[in-house]
């Protein structure tokens, strides 16, 4: 039935009802009857309604609502969040879409100079072909069908992790809610693990269990927004540059100030206090700084902070006023010579007052390190040292998510309470955590000296984490050719690169970078062997690109 029909058909039923009907500004009685179907009268004008108006034109006014009032959406982009509109996420952007289309091309039959998608663009361990701990798969299964603890394939160890766990489920399930900061058994074993690795006391109920460090680091940058800002000046935020997109990103959305301070590419991506000075110093001017981030050992960058380098940054925090965020979930991740992992935490505390009370929070994750959990989201946050009011308004705030999944608070519980010596299970846990940690410190190694040894590129000693941030010099013609496209330099070049390679790397403007500089970010995390292929490949085509743009 086509509008005017519809309309006609309208007509006649309200018609019908001798029902006085007010529409805006249609108002009236019908006083005729509608000639039959098929008429030469049957038009819109010859409907009339006591007074001036048509019962046609109501109808149709009526009809024309209807259909807007189905088709036009609440929502639009005119109307969106402004702050959702300008954040980005470039782990997850288009060249990560690209890829999975060329995925499905590849699964179609479409022809390709490559026969798979490498993606180097995220740290997802278990996607890149790392097994999983045994014991871990072990006590979730086990807490998932506690019918298991029957089976004498499962350890007593494991057995017994998993006891304690659903003993401290409502209803011994891990389908019940927990409280909103965690299973209270577990708060208190990451208490004691931290306690064993900075040898300082540790209150379990300074621990904060969450979805992913991600999480625990949005529940803390969410104190600092402010709708009523002092001098109209929005609270900022200073992150190291390059930065991981998860700090730009939540910035955005919470219409916060992102204070960048870059760390030094010619020193090791080291951090110079006097250019945390230069940052903080400009800020002012735009801004109330109000919180540091630090990430170590660093991503995308690599570097590991030595402790002097962590003192100097708790100083220059407490003369500047401000809250220190710590994000060590790559604290198992360390491989070069020389480096340690140092806990904030434990550097503070050693410090003589003031510097030892300064507010701090200090983020892990199973997500990294030896255990590659991504997908389960498991983390904690350990808040010291904050207003007590405060702490009970984070509390409130976590609170209205609920709680974060069972499944993941089960795999830190056993991160931070792993097999002991003696345990049935602890040497086929040492053995696999042993042999992941040293393939990605061979992996490591492997990935900077292809680099280094690439005309045009120089990458950095991987100290830590999962990641290279090689730069590379681009030729003015690819320039020009990017500037043509409308894209950055170095997104053209990652866009050349997956189309003609199948590996998916970061560019570098996606964490942000020194002007004229341009920079990638790629895992470590394919196994050696498909990590050999990869760099090959990453060779041939850098090789080609500097030859056609030469």
């Amino acid at each position: 039935m086509n509008f005017q029909n519809i309309c006609v058909t309208m007509a006649i039923r309200v018609r019908n009802t001798g029902v006085q009907r007010n529409y805006g500004s249609v108002k009236g009685v019908m006083t005729r009857d509608v000639p039959p179907a098929g008429s030469s009268n049957r038009r819109g004008n010859y409907l009339r309604c006591r007074g001036d108006n048509h019962q046609y034109h109501f109808a149709r006014a009526a009809v024309t609502s209807a259909v807007n009032m189905t088709s036009v959406k609440t929502v639009v982009l005119e109307n969106l969040n402004p702050n959702i509109k300008v954040m980005e996420y470039a782990v997850r952007g288009p060249l990560v879409i690209r890829a999975s289309e060329i995925e499905k091309e590849l699964e179609k039959g479409v022809k390709k100079p490559f026969k798979e998608v490498i993606k180097a663009n995220i740290g997802d361990c278990h996607a890149m072909g790392q097994s999983p701990i045994t014991f871990i798969r072990q006590v979730l299964a086990l807490v998932s069908y506690p019918e298991l603890m029957n089976d004498p394939h499962f350890a007593a160890d494991a057995k017994s992790r998993a006891k304690v766990i659903l003993d401290g489920c409502r209803g011994g399930s891990v389908g019940a809610y927990t409280d909103s900061p965690g299973i209270e058994i577990i708060r208190r074993h990451v208490a004691a693990y931290i306690e064993e690795r900075d040898g300082i006391p540790c209150n379990y109920e300074d621990i904060i269990l969450s979805a992913g460090a991600s999480e625990g680091i949005k529940n803390i940058l969410k104190l600092f927004i402010a709708n009523n800002p002092v001098g109209n000046q929005k609270p900022g935020v200073m992150v190291p540059i390059p930065q991981y997109p998860l700090y730009s990103a939540t910035l955005a959305e919470f219409n916060m100030h992102q204070i960048g301070y870059y760390l030094d590419e010619e020193n090791g991506w080291g951090l110079d206090m006097k250019e945390l000075k230069r940052a903080v110093d400009e800020a002012r001017k735009v801004c109330q700084p109000r919180a540091i981030v630090v990430i170590n050992p660093g991503n995308p960058t690599g570097q590991v902070l030595s402790r002097k380098n962590i003192e100097e940054i708790i100083q220059f925090a407490f003369h500047e006023k401000l809250f220190i965020l710590a994000d060590e979930v790559y604290q198992h991740n360390v491989y070069a010579e020389g480096c340690a992992f140092h806990s904030f935490k434990k550097v503070m505390h050693m410090l003589e007052p003031p510097f030892n009370s300064l507010e701090l929070a200090s983020f892990m994750s199973v997500s990294k390190g030896y255990m590659g959990e991504c997908g389960l989201r498991g983390g904690y946050a350990e808040v010291v040292n904050v207003d007590p009011d405060v702490k009970k308004m984070l509390l409130k705030c976590i609170s209205a998510m609920l709680c974060p999944t069972v499944l993941g608070q089960t795999v830190m519980d056993v991160v931070v309470n792993p097999p002991k010596p003696g345990e049935p299970s602890y040497e086929l846990f040492e053995k696999e955590k042993r042999e992941i940690l040293s393939s990605l410190a061979q992996r490591a190694k492997m990935v900077e000296k292809a680099f280094n040894s690439i005309e045009g590129m120089s990458c950095n000693v991987v100290q830590g984490a999962m990641y290279a941030f090689p730069q590379i010099k681009l030729p003015k013609k690819a320039i020009e050719k990017a500037k043509q496209k409308q894209l950055l330099p170095d997104v053209f070049y990652a866009f050349e690169l997956l189309e003609n390679t199948g590996i998916c790397i970061v560019p570098g403007s996606g964490f942000n970078q020194k002007e004229g500089t341009y920079h990638f970010r790629t895992t470590i995390l394919p196994q050696p062997e498909k990590l050999k292929v990869m760099l090959e490949m990453f060779r041939d085509f850098h090789e080609k690109f500097l030859k056609e743009y030469e």
